[in-house]
């Protein structure tokens, strides 16, 4: 998911989809790069522990 303000990352009347994980990198500095790619349909679910 990406949130927040500013410019746009996507142009209007972009369709939501669901992202995969394609891998990672760290850099010397720390810095995390990761590579996503388009996964279909964005799925709906919670975070909620169970039982509560």
């Amino acid at each position: 998911m990406v949130l927040g303000a500013g410019k746009r990352l996507f142009g209007d009347g972009a369709v939501p989809q669901g992202l995969e994980l394609k891998n990672v990198k760290t850099s010397t500095t720390g810095v995390t790069m990761a590579r996503y790619r388009a996964a279909g349909e964005v799925k709906i679910g919670s975070f909620a522990l169970d039982g509560q």
